[in-house]
């Protein structure tokens, strides 16, 4: 018995010191989290970016990405608006506008009764300038990112640092808890600036970074990297579909940026160039000297907003020599931060993804010259067409408070007045409207709060309804018809065009890959989240893509 009982007891404590490995093990390989987590958003990037112009590509920036890396083809946007605000705050709060509250780039507010902007806050004060660019904030983003569920969980040892040449791509990315937000004024300063939201003077490596006059330096000529000739996935570069600059007569190659800044807002231009990537790709760099990011065992994070690519969308359009160009050359700033990084951080040392915040519309007069159904909404025509017309169904002046974002706004003290019946007049309107030309689709904001819309473009404006912020009756236009100029591109709908766009995943932790199943823009910080073992932004919705993960 006695015998029995120390080869029972051998073999518990070996059993045990067995487990007790298998859960050091476990916990080593749960832990191992990157030492720096790089979010990179390329503002207005449509999804066949990637494909179009995959053979200009050098084999360092985005190939890199792809063949390193897990590619997910099918990612969208599950929600409208499609703009650069509730974008940004999308992909890093793991969200919709609906939750995180950031409805549009502007909004009317109807506590109010005036216009807010996504990141405005004129309860703090600008650092770097004395101009009101820096009263910056995000104040109105109404839950966490994943890099505030970082600074939280590693009891704020986690730096958090976020930049873009727009003040939004910067803010919101980054949440509440960073240590510091930065982009880029132009205007006759050109430099990097920030706000008392973070901290009351700029670095010292930000104030060296704006000493070396990087701004002016890019203020040069801009031509095609390559022969024009050899931009064969671009349309011609003389066409009527293009902005262009003031001062400038055709919307053609080359452009002289620093003549041209004089009638374009000064270093502003930048901004409309691929040297506004260039600057920002400069300044990520040396963000990561300068807060020495990812130089400890203690996760940061880096988010980078690449927003000239929106700019130079919106001037010369989707097909223009001048998008091919800036992509080709982004391909060359996003080669030289990964370089940085396996440099400075380490390869295999960081994670990275890279997605954008919304896509955009082929030229609406381009598509008209080829057949293709599109065209332009008046909006000031059908705002004043649907008070005319509010008036003589009701009897009643002052109904309508506001109509903007494909929004109407009504006043409800003046309903409340008039002894009217608020669900009721919201489902006048939208019989009213549902057949003005070029308007799709149109519901009630009682709708979007009473039925459960599983799918379709009904689920989409669902998921961008916030009730305290979004207005009354929500309208949808036609396929690629918009409410804009009749040259350059814009965004917003919830098109394949706004809602197709990249999302790659690379580094430590990330297995290489692609899938065409389909994914929404809310997974991507649940799958950070995950990966870092930390808790999900505290109003995500996504899930985590576990097919993108190791282990």
């Amino acid at each position: 018995m006695r015998a029995f009982l120390s080869v029972f007891i051998i073999c518990f404590l070996f059993s045990c010191q067995s487990q007790k490995s298998t859960i050091t093990t476990n916990t080593t390989k749960l832990n191992s989290q990157p030492k720096l987590v790089v979010g990179i958003v390329v503002d207005q990037m449509r999804y066949d970016y990637l494909t179009r112009f995959y053979n200009k590509y050098g084999d360092g920036g985005f190939k890199r990405l792809i063949n390193d890396g897990f590619n997910c083809k099918n990612n969208h946007f599950n929600y409208v608006p499609t703009y650069t605000g509730p974008g940004h705050a999308s992909i890093f709060t793991g969200t919709t506008p609906k939750t995180h509250g950031i409805i549009s780039n502007n909004w009317y507010d109807k506590v109010s009764d005036s216009y807010v902007y996504c990141a405005g806050d004129t309860l703090v004060q600008s650092v770097g300038t004395l101009n009101k660019a820096g009263q910056m904030s995000p104040h109105r983003l109404k839950t966490t990112t994943f890099a505030d569920e970082n600074r939280l969980f590693t009891q704020m040892r986690g730096k958090t640092i976020g930049i873009s040449v727009k003040d939004r791509g910067a803010i919101l990315p980054a949440g509440h808890t960073a240590n510091a937000a930065y982009w880029f004024h132009g205007a006759d300063e050109g430099r990097f600036i920030s706000s008392t939201f973070y901290l009351n003077t700029l670095p010292k490596w930000v104030q060296d970074f704006n000493n070396t006059a990087a701004a002016e330096s890019y203020l040069k000529e801009w031509n095609t990297l390559y022969d024009i000739n050899t931009y064969t996935e671009s349309g011609s570069d003389l066409n009527t579909f293009e902005g262009g600059f003031k001062g400038k007569d055709t919307a053609t190659f080359p452009y002289n940026l620093k003549a041209l800044s004089k009638d374009n807002r000064g270093y502003d231009i930048i901004k409309a160039t691929p040297y506004g990537n260039s600057i920002v790709a400069d300044f990520a760099i040396a963000a990561i000297d300068g807060e020495q990011l990812g130089s400890d065992t203690i996760t940061d994070v880096l988010t980078v907003s690449f927003s000239s690519t929106d700019y130079v969308g919106h001037n010369f359009g989707v097909n223009s020599k001048e998008v091919e160009d800036t992509y080709i050359r982004l391909d060359k700033d996003i080669q030289r931060l990964l370089e940085a990084l396996d440099a400075k951080v380490g390869e295999g040392n960081y994670t990275l993804f890279l997605s954008s915040d919304h896509g955009a519309v082929e030229v609406p007069a381009y598509l008209e010259s080829v057949k293709i159904p599109s065209g332009y909404f008046d909006t000031d025509a059908f705002k004043a067409n649907l008070n005319e017309t509010t008036i003589l169904n009701y009897k009643a002046e002052d109904l309508i408070k506001n109509i903007s974002n494909n929004q109407v706004f009504l006043d409800r003290e003046v309903i409340k007045s008039y002894g009217l019946n608020l669900a009721s007049v919201q489902q006048e309107i939208v019989n009213t409207i549902i057949d003005y030309p070029y308007i799709y689709k149109a519901y009630t904001a009682t709708s979007m709060t009473t039925t459960e819309f599983s799918g379709g473009v009904e689920s989409l404006l669902q998921n961008g309804f916030n009730q305290k912020r979004s207005g009354d009756v929500l309208f949808v236009l036609d396929p690629a018809v918009i409410s804009y100029s009749k040259t350059g591109s814009t965004h917003g709908s919830a098109l394949n065009y706004d809602t197709h766009i990249p999302l790659l995943f690379f580094g430590k932790g990330i297995k290489k890959g692609s899938t065409m199943q389909h994914t929404n823009i809310p997974d991507i910080a649940p799958t950070i989240s995950a990966l870092l073992g930390i808790s999900f932004p505290n109003g995500a919705t996504g899930k985590p893509l576990e097919f993108v993960l190791e282990n």
